[in-house]
């Protein structure tokens, strides 16, 4: 899939293993990296939908986004570049149809409550 990232400074952690070391801490680092490269190389997000990680859509607030499991309890966040994202007669995303991403944040999004 084509992943973008909501800005620089995000792009340029993830693409900085020193950086997101420093930042993230080693374990952090290891397994965003590991989601990163799942989702590089899958062909959309239905095929990255049962592999380790809990890839899921999430709801309220963060309706349209998707989250997949960091270190609890961090998530990486991401949202597909079509808009409106494709969705099935019954309202439900299709996600054999998103190909491109673009991450947003890495956050622990459950403090927000």
């Amino acid at each position: 899939m084509k992943i973008t990232f909501k800005n620089k400074k995000l792009e340029q952690l993830v693409e900085n293993d020193r950086k997101m070391v420093k930042e993230l801490g080693r374990l952090r680092t290891a397994i965003l990296k590991k989601r990163i490269t799942q989702l590089k190389f899958a062909c959309n997000l239905e095929n990255v939908r049962h592999l380790p990680g809990n890839y899921h859509e999430l709801k309220k607030n963060r309706k349209g986004q998707w989250s997949c499991d960091l270190d609890q309890p961090y998530r990486l966040i991401f949202k597909p570049h079509k808009n409106p994202i494709p969705t099935n007669a019954d309202g439900q995303y299709i996600w054999i149809e998103i190909s491109e991403l673009e991450v947003i944040e890495i956050i622990n999004y459950h403090k927000e409550k």
